[in-house]
């Protein structure tokens, strides 16, 4: 009898293998890299992890108020959960925004009559410098007249004083153009601030993603938990927890396989980068015998398929680097 060949390579030894070696200490992964070391074999590492979006989840916040110490509440609510949105979309609108409006109109208002008053003192300062030219050559006639008795004493004085008294209208009408035109810098300064705050009544994404978690809705006041969270899924990644005794083997590009009971099928991804910050273990099993106190380096894998792995944010699985 001929001997029967599988049709495909079943990895279930290999997953249960891992399964069973992370639960506590490692002992049985610990056997199997030392069977590999000894046969001369690529050594695997084996760690836990989470998934999540491409730089993890985004907290997206209520812009702060000059003057409120408080959060806004949210007065209108444009997204939902699973929502795909771009960078810049309006997400929510917050209770502030009618009175932030109504300022900025207030300002509007005010900077349309900073123009017009600014046009009429400048129209009144051309009228009056208009006549100092008259006003002075009035005055030389009146002079020249009086020499040759034509005029008064009298009337020369009377035309000079005139001439006098236009002029400094002049110089005043122009001084208050220059204040009118400073006011409407003033104004527009004021509508440009009022704009900006009312802008601030806007909750807008930072980035483009999904909409993940709503944590603000109509009416609820946002905390310092933020309004909504969003993440990049279009890029998923899976976080390992490695011993920080074994990073030293792990480098850029090395393939990995990411399994959990919730996915249909292991996952596949490669390591994109290592962070720069050893910390204590966070993706601690159920075993009481485990190393709790174990300080790992977590380790960047980006999935090949991110579309499997979207909707588990925060999901824990179990890597195997180097497979």
């Amino acid at each position: 009898m001929s001997e029967r060949r599988p049709d495909h390579f079943s990895i279930a030894p290999f997953l249960s293998a891992l399964f069973y070696g992370l639960a506590g200490t490692g002992t049985m992964a610990q056997a199997q890299e030392s069977g590999q070391r000894n046969s001369g074999a690529p050594v695997a590492i084996s760690a836990l992890g989470r998934l999540e979006p491409e730089h993890g989840i985004i907290r997206v916040a209520a812009p702060a108020m000059v003057g409120i110490t408080i959060g806004p509440a949210i007065s209108e609510l444009l997204v939902d959960e699973g929502d795909d949105v771009v960078e810049g979309q309006l997400l929510a609108v917050t209770d502030l925004a009618d009175l932030m409006q109504s300022i900025a109109d207030e300002k509007r208002a005010s900077l349309k009559l900073a123009r017009l008053q600014a046009t009429a003192a400048s129209s009144m300062a051309e009228s009056d410098c208009a006549l100092v030219e008259t006003k002075m050559e009035e005055a030389n006639r009146r002079k020249e007249w009086r020499e040759t008795n034509v005029s008064t004493r009298e009337e020369y004085e009377q035309a000079l004083a005139d001439a006098v008294l236009v002029q400094a209208a002049c110089n005043a009408g122009r001084a208050d153009a220059v204040a009118a035109e400073s006011a409407i810098e003033v104004a527009a300064a004021a509508l440009r601030r009022a704009e900006a705050e009312l802008a601030r009544t806007e909750i807008r994404a930072p980035s483009s993603g999904r909409v993940l978690e709503i944590l603000s809705r109509p009416g609820e006041t946002v905390g310092s938990k933020g309004a909504l969270e969003i993440g990049n899924v279009a890029r998923m990644y899976a976080i390992a927890e490695v011993y920080e005794t074994d990073v030293g083997r792990i480098s850029i590009g090395q393939p990995a396989v990411i399994a959990s009971s919730a996915l249909n099928a292991p996952l596949t991804g490669v390591v994109e980068h290592v962070r720069l910050k050893v910390r204590k273990q966070d993706e601690i099993g159920t075993d009481p015998a485990a190393r709790k106190d174990a300080r790992i380096v977590e380790v960047e894998i980006l999935l090949d398929d991110p579309e499997p792995a979207a909707g588990l944010t925060n999901l824990q699985v179990t890597v195997v680097i180097g497979s």
